[in-house]
């Protein structure tokens, strides 16, 4: 799998005249969790966090951000990288077919 580059965000306008803007969130690139797996989704980067919810099979997630954490071990390897895909939810980078066995997104600040 290939990982597609963020287009930044671009300003122009709409043949109306009013502004036309295109976010980042707007290209977001989606990514597939492991086949056959409902995947926990955790209120911080490791296992020692709550599960916030549950993630049913073949569910796709963007990446907002990532960040070390507890060590996993998944389909996809043993990694200790969490994949940020929302505000305060984290999933084991383990789980999630990015393409890469490193950071594919910015460091969470």
């Amino acid at each position: 799998m290939s990982v597609e580059p963020v287009e930044k965000a671009e300003r122009g306008t709409h043949e109306t005249g009013m502004p036309l803007v295109t976010t980042l969130a707007a290209a977001a690139t989606y990514f597939s969790i492991a086949p056959g797996v409902s995947l926990n989704v955790r209120s911080g980067p490791g296992t020692g966090y709550p599960i916030v919810k549950i993630l049913p099979e073949g569910s796709r997630v963007p990446i907002h951000c990532q960040t070390p954490g507890t060590r996993v071990t998944g389909p996809y390897g043993t990694t200790n990288i969490w994949d940020n895909i929302a505000s305060g939810q984290y999933v084991s980078d383990a789980y999630v077919n990015t393409g890469s066995d490193g950071y594919i997104r910015p460091r969470c600040g």
